[in-house]
């Protein structure tokens, strides 16, 4: 379910929502290799199988990076913000991976509101998405995203 905020006020009250988690993804060799493409990473352990093999994980791993951009898939999904003016991801503090994601493995996004604060005219948030792996108890990824919404005014 996408939960929908049409004003600043519902965003601030927003704050300890469970946002809940996302249908899962699965996470293919031709996704790893692209991102390897985007980011210049070609690491054995993204995009060579057959060294991945028999390497430390036996297979192929997503980049963390590629996990925690995620974020951005899995948001949108999960919330949504109507009579938006402008929203801006602002960055993120703490990044962690606490687990490989194997090509051929499916995640989800799990999201939880941490904090909701008025900053100026607009609405900070800072989300926590955990990309969770199916059947391991590890997430993948975990980090608190940070962004900003003004909304347009609110014509009575």
């Amino acid at each position: 379910m996408t939960h929908v905020f049409t004003s600043a006020q519902a965003l601030l009250d927003a704050e300890g929502m469970d946002l809940g988690r996302t249908d899962w993804l699965s996470i293919s060799q031709q996704r790893i290799n692209l991102f390897a493409d985007a980011t210049g990473d070609h690491q054995w352990i993204h995009v060579d199988p057959e060294r991945a093999a028999s390497g430390p994980f036996g297979a192929c791993i997503a980049h963390g990076y590629l996990t925690q951009a995620l974020a951005n898939l899995f948001m949108p999904q999960l919330m949504r913000v109507e009579n938006l003016a402008m929203g801006v991801n602002y960055g993120c503090d703490r990044v962690r991976f606490p687990a490989p994601v194997a090509v051929g493995s499916r995640v989800r996004g799990h999201a939880h509101v941490l904090r909701a604060e008025a900053i100026g005219s607009a609405v900070q948030l800072v989300v926590r998405v955990s990309v969770e792996i199916e059947g391991q108890e590890r997430p993948g990824c975990v980090v608190d995203t940070i962004s900003r919404y003004t909304l347009n005014p609110v014509s009575e």
